[in-house]
C-alpha cells in the first residue's frame, strides 16, 4: 500500500460545501479516504462529486457559529481524521471594528476548531486508535494583514494551537498538523481580487505569479492525514505560492 494511501480511513472535513474544503474533501476521497462532509450548508455538490468519481462520501449538516456544534460528531463509527477548515472572515479598519465581528470570526475559526478537536481526540483515545488532524491556517498566522483583526488574531490562534496539541498528543498516536494556504481564488478572497489595485499587488508579490486554487490545498492535506507523515507533528506547512520566501 502507498504510504499516502487513506484507504479504510474516515475522514471529516468542516465547511467542506465549497471551496478549500471541498477540495480537501475530494482529495482524501481520491486517496483512499471515506469522506464525511459537514458544513453549515448543503455539501451536496461535494458529496455528488465524490460518488460520481467512485468514491464514498456522506454529509452533515453543522453550523460552527455555535462553536460547541461538533461535540457530537464523534459518537457513532470511529473517524480517524479530522480537517478544520471552517472558518469565516469580516473585514473593517481596525479602529471601526465592532464587537460582534470579533466574536463571530473568534467562535467559528479558533474556538469551534479548538472544542471540535478536542471531542475528536477523545473519541480517538478512548478506543485506543490512531488519528490526524489537519488545521486550516493562513498566512495570517504569521503576518498581521490589514482590515482583519479578528481574522488575524484567530489565524495566529490556530497556528499555537496545532503546536501545543501536537506537544501534548504525539505520543499518544495523534498528529496534529496545520496547512497555511496563500492568496486562494475563494469566497473569502473574492472582495480583494474584485479591487485591482489590491489584486495586481497581491500578484506582484506571488513568484508563482498567480493566485493559488483550492486544489492546490488538497495534496497538502493529503500528505499530512497519511502515514507518509507519521513523524511530522506540530508543522505549519505553507502552500502560498512563494509569498512567504519573498
Amino acid at each position: 500500500m502507498s504510504m499516502f494511501s487513506l484507504s479504510g480511513r474516515r475522514a471529516l472535513v468542516t465547511g467542506a460545501n465549497t471551496g478549500i474544503g471541498q477540495a480537501i474533501a475530494v482529495g482524501l476521497a481520491e486517496a483512499g479516504a471515506e469522506v464525511i462532509c459537514a458544513g453549515r450548508r448543503s455539501c451536496d455538490e461535494t458529496v455528488e462529486a465524490i460518488t460520481q468519481a467512485g468514491g464514498s462520501a456522506s454529509s452533515v449538516l453543522v453550523d460552527f457559529a455555535d462553536p460547541m456544534a461538533g461535540q457530537g460528531l464523534f459518537g457513532d463509527a470511529p473517524i480517524d481524521i479530522l480537517v478544520n477548515n471552517a472558518g469565516i472572515i469580516r473585514r473593517a479598519d481596525a479602529l471601526e471594528f465592532s464587537e460582534a465581528d470579533w466574536d463571530a470570526v473568534m467562535d467559528v475559526n479558533l474556538k469551534a476548531l479548538f472544542f471540535t478537536t478536542q471531542a475528536f481526540a477523545k473519541a480517538v483515545m478512548a478506543r485506543e486508535g490512531t488519528g490526524a488532524v489537519v488545521n486550516i491556517a493562513s498566512l495570517l498566522s504569521f503576518q498581521g494583514g490589514i482590515r482583519v483583526p479578528s481574522y488575524t488574531a484567530s489565524k495566529h490562534g490556530v497556528a499555537g494551537l496545532t503546536k501545543l496539541l501536537a506537544n501534548e498528543w504525539a505520543a499518544k498516536g495523534i498528529n496534529v498538523n496545520a496547512v497555511a494556504p496563500g492568496y486562494i481564488e475563494t469566497n473569502n478572497t473574492e472582495a480583494l481580487r474584485n479591487d485591482p489595485e489590491r489584486n495586481q499587488a497581491i500578484l506582484d508579490r506571488i513568484p508563482a505569479g498567480r493566485w493559488g486554487q483550492a486544489e492546490d490545498i488538497a495534496g497538502a492535506a493529503v500528505y499530512l492525514s497519511s502515514p507518509a507523515a507519521k513523524y511530522v507533528h506540530g508543522a505549519v506547512l505553507n502552500v502560498d505560492g512563494g509569498w512567504l520566501a519573498r
